[in-house]
């Protein structure tokens, strides 16, 4: 199965600020282009899309234009990249949207998981959400699992923009969150303008989330929920080493898409990718 990684977030420290992990020391140092390379050599993947790292605020945009740099300039094809925006703040948010025009963008995302529950409801958040939209890119959600519901008000509010859920939703789920979690995703599944990402369960999902396999679990309801055409795969290094690892999870993703036809895999792996984020062939 080809697969498109479009979660391939860089550790860049002599260049960006990376505040969020500190404590974490499974991220710590630099996680490089050539050190993802080594990885995934053999396993299939055909390319990659660069997602934002959560760089401090400060850094955000000298991120982008830093990653715009490397597309396309290596082997292992990056086809492009998720900047960060901040649709919260209306001053040089449209100039933002136009320089990235030039910087190889495919898309955007806010983390929200950690911000206020009202960040997402601000009429301001979601008319610089819709300008995104109408510039022809997709967005990318990054909630909290108690915040599915808050993820579904943004999704419903702005009809005319694709968005797709990181990691299943999954961030943060809290022991026995899975019943709460598989509910809230039903009602996502409701609204035809998302996607969910195929990605970091094994680092989010705790191991007493409440079914005996909870990861399996998750990667099950959302193909029934969503179904081969609406999921789309991640690999989320190196935050995937706060679980089984980026060629664990490559390995794990062939297991839970074993029983799903060639063509199904495919689009999970790769076809939805290209569509959703308009990439080159």
């Amino acid at each position: 199965m080809q697969l498109i990684d479009t979660h391939q977030h860089l550790i860049l420290r002599e260049s960006l600020g990376y505040a969020w992990t500190e404590g974490i020391p499974a991220l710590s140092g630099n996680f490089s282009r050539a050190d993802y390379g080594s990885l995934v050599e053999g396993r299939g993947v055909i390319g990659t899309v660069f997602m934002e790292t959560g760089v401090d605020d400060a850094d955000y945009q000298r991120e982008a234009r830093l990653v715009a740099k490397m597309v396309g300039t290596a082997e292992l094809a990056m086809f492009g990249q998720i900047a960060a925006c901040r649709p919260e703040q209306d001053l040089g948010f449209q100039s933002w949207l136009d320089e990235c025009r030039r910087l190889n963008v495919v898309g955007f995302r806010r983390i929200l998981q950690g911000m206020p529950d009202d960040t997402s409801k601000a009429e301001s958040f979601r008319r610089n959400t819709r300008l995104i939209g109408a510039a022809g890119w997709p967005v990318d959600l990054c909630f909290a699992a108690r915040q599915l519901d808050i993820a579904a008000d943004l999704v419903r509010a702005c009809p005319e923009v694709s968005f797709v859920l990181d990691h299943f939703g999954t961030n943060k789920m809290a022991p026995g969150g899975f019943d709460g979690w598989r509910d809230g995703m039903a009602r996502l599944a409701e609204l035809p303008n998302l996607w969910v990402k195929f990605s970091g369960a094994t680092a989010y999902v705790p191991p007493d989330a409440g079914p005996q396999n909870p990861v399996g679990a998750v990667a099950e309801t959302a193909l029934d929920l969503f179904g081969p055409k609406r999921l789309i795969w991640g690999g989320d290094w190196p935050m995937v080493d706060l679980g089984v690892g980026l060629p664990g999870w490559i390995d794990m993703t062939h297991h839970l898409l074993a029983h799903l036809s060639a063509d199904e895999r495919a689009l999970i792996g790769h076809r939805n990718a290209r569509s959703f984020y308009r990439l080159p062939e």
